[in-house]
């Protein structure tokens, strides 16, 4: 059997059937589409914490970097759009848009596979935003529903994936995440799901 199998890519693999899953509900409930959403960004929040915790060669780490980003391509650069037409943004004039974010967000993974192999040293910062931000982002943007006009919602929430397509593909430094983010973005993630829940 090829591929590896241990503990972190099992991880990603449950995130990748989250986003799929997730795909399912955008047409039944969209909160249910959230939920998949935040547990996929969780998924992948944790398989990295898995992969340092457990003891890999060089072939099962190479594995697990070419998995995550493809895995990435489909839970935080298809999904949201996904997640945009299950809102109700089907027309054509949000096509170039959602063709611009899969590039940025596949451009970033490309970019970012490149330079974690050319560099031995351990990852303190990224450029560009990381593409999984994209669960936290896109389901935080999802709350403006609550309290904005739809069509207003529909023009702030097109706007943050534009913008959020040019951060992946710009120089920016971001600091790797760790430590304390890891609890907030948990606390994070069971609150929204809560919320999706009962709402």
């Amino acid at each position: 059997m090829i591929g590896k199998w241990n503990k972190s890519v099992i991880l990603t693999y449950i995130g990748l059937g989250c986003s799929l899953l997730g795909f399912y509900f955008s047409t039944v409930n969209i909160n249910y589409t959230i939920i998949c959403l935040v547990l996929a960004g969780i998924c992948d929040l944790f398989d990295g914490f898995v992969a340092r915790k457990i003891k890999r060669n060089e072939e099962e780490k190479n594995f697990g970097i070419q998995l995550d980003s493809l895995v990435d391509v489909v839970s935080f650069g298809i999904f949201p759009i996904i997640l945009c037409i299950g809102l109700g943004f089907k027309e054509l004039y949000c096509y170039p848009l959602y063709i611009f974010y899969l590039i940025c967000a596949i451009a970033r993974l490309a970019y970012f596979n490149i330079t974690i192999n050319d560099n031995s040293e351990p990852v303190k910062y990224y450029t560009g935003l990381p593409v999984t931000f994209a669960a936290m982002i896109f389901a935080l943007s999802w709350l403006l529903k609550f309290i904005l006009e739809p069509n207003f919602f529909k023009i702030v929430y097109l706007s943050i994936m534009f913008l959020t397509s040019i951060l992946y593909i710009s120089k920016i430094k971001i600091k790797k995440p760790k430590g304390l983010f890891y609890l907030l973005f948990s606390l994070m993630a069971i609150s929204m799901i809560i919320f999706c829940l009962l709402v």
